[in-house]
């Protein structure tokens, strides 16, 4: 079971890491480096989902991360599995003037309008 837990809490950390860098890397311009983290970002929450449930409750850990662009990354990728939790994080997100805002904004719009599907379960 502890291996099993390290595992995940490893999925984790390389989905917090890869969700900052592709931010950290769209802020200045680098549209090819954003794009590897982002696929890294899709392969890593694969990953997670593999183990179902399991999975997708320890990337909700990230809901508290110090850095916003990494709280809102997994609450997109969260809205149905953790709805109330995740619009949450995305709602606090959205207030702001900045990119990881109007990225939370979206999240919470395609959301609305049915069109969301990040993790169509």
């Amino acid at each position: 079971m502890v291996e099993f837990e390290v595992k995940i809490e490893k999925l984790v950390e390389a989905f917090a890491l890869h969700a900052a860098a592709q931010n950290d890397a769209v802020q200045q311009g680098d549209s090819k480096t954003g794009n590897k983290h982002a696929k890294k970002v899709n392969e890593t929450f694969d990953k997670l989902c593999a183990h179902g449930d399991a999975g997708r409750d320890a990337l909700a850990a990230l809901f508290v991360h110090p850095r916003m662009d990494v709280r809102v990354k997994a609450a997109a990728f969260l809205l149905r599995h953790r709805t109330t939790e995740a619009k949450v994080v995305l709602q606090e997100a959205a207030q702001g003037q900045d990119f990881v805002s109007f990225a939370a904004s979206e999240a919470l719009k395609r959301w609305s309008e049915g069109t969301w599907a990040l993790d169509p379960g």
